[in-house]
């Protein structure tokens, strides 16, 4: 997901994107370890996507303070 993308979302919206891509992550790492993992690229994605989203959150955080 491009940053572009991300800023134009409200603070909720972010958390729940957060949330999910912690969800995926889980899944695909849950997915690594039976061997089921057809792109592990994903697993680098998925990180940086959530690292998108908590630095959004906490310029926003600051923003408001």
């Amino acid at each position: 997901m491009k940053m572009n993308e991300l800023k134009n979302l409200t603070e909720a919206e972010l958390r729940a994107k957060g949330r999910d891509l912690r969800q995926e992550l889980f899944n695909l790492r849950l997915r690594q370890t039976t061997g089921q993992l057809e792109k592990p690229s994903r697993i680098r994605e998925v990180r940086k996507d959530i690292a998108r989203v908590e630095t959004l959150l906490s310029q926003q955080k600051r923003k408001a303070a």
